[in-house]
């Protein structure tokens, strides 16, 4: 393991992970936006030429173009309105133009990545395992909520996750190489055979082939032994979210729901307290 030799106050350090997390919490958000709507165009492009029509005339879009705008006028949003966290607190949570709402996911995913970056700074040393961990949390928030908004785990994510895991650990950042091949393969195979075993039982599809490359992405970070744990995790949110919404807020039962976010949050807790987890089950076992 990579360590550096940097002694910095934890005061300093949580200030910097703050800013620095809300200014990448920033960019995530336009990855959220933008990355669906890319594939989209992609999709409607690849279709109309497959079938031998024209293409949309449609303007370029990337994560760096057009210039960010408010989704309900138009209006090109002004660089100083771009602030994280506190442009959202300026403006109230409105569009400075047409005073229409904007979307508590800006400010939420800002709050949520400056914690976890000043969380991940303060409590581990300043070591290749901690910045790689933070990466990965980064891409864990993109995909939690973009499965969330449009119930959708883009592979252009999960496969450079899960390669990189297999990479990082061939140096054992997190665990050994042979740990994470068979966490990746662990991590997709049981999803995908529960997949095919709820088809063949209702005849509907249970999951999408996203969650199973989002976990073996998970598998290949962690390894095999943290699977258990963030399969049973993810199964325990999911169902409890799932019965809250159905009793509390009417919810219809038949409609589908993301099960992404909830391995992303077992993922990553599993990343943290899963050796922790172990311990606490394997003492009640006695």
């Amino acid at each position: 393991m990579i360590m550096l030799e940097l002694t910095v106050p934890p005061t300093l350090l949580a200030l910097t992970g703050l800013l620095l997390g809300s200014v990448v919490g920033s960019f995530l958000n336009v990855v959220i936006l933008r990355l669906p709507m890319m594939l989209q165009a992609e999709w409607s492009r690849e279709s109309r030429l497959f079938l031998g029509l024209d293409p949309f005339p449609e303007e370029p879009i990337s994560l760096s173009t057009p210039r960010s705008r408010c989704p309900d006028c138009g209006t090109a949003i002004k660089a100083i309105h771009n602030i994280p966290i506190l442009s959202y607190c300026y403006l109230r949570g409105r569009c400075s133009a047409c005073r229409n709402p904007i979307s508590m996911q800006y400010p939420i995913v800002e709050i949520a990545t400056g914690l976890i970056t000043a969380y991940l700074l303060t409590s581990y040393e300043l070591t290749l395992q901690t910045f790689c961990s933070i990466i990965f949390s980064y891409a864990l928030i993109v995909l939690a909520v973009i499965d969330l908004r449009e119930k959708l785990l883009p592979d252009q994510i999960t496969l450079p996750l899960l390669w990189l895991g297999l990479i990082l650990n061939l140096n054992g950042v997190f665990v050994g190489i042979e740990d994470a091949v068979i966490g990746a393969l662990l991590g997709y195979l049981p999803l995908w055979l529960l997949f095919w075993l709820f088809k063949w039982i209702t005849g509907k599809e249970g999951m999408g082939y996203g969650d199973f490359k989002l976990n073996a992405a998970i598998g290949a970070w962690l390894g095999w032994q943290m699977i258990p744990a963030v399969i049973l995790l993810s199964s325990l949110l999911g169902i409890l979210v799932a019965c809250c919404g159905i009793l509390f807020a009417g919810r219809d039962k038949n409609i589908p729901f993301a099960f992404g976010p909830y391995l992303c949050i077992s993922g990553w807790i599993t990343m943290q307290w899963g050796e922790d987890i172990f311990s606490y089950l394997a003492y009640l076992s006695f």
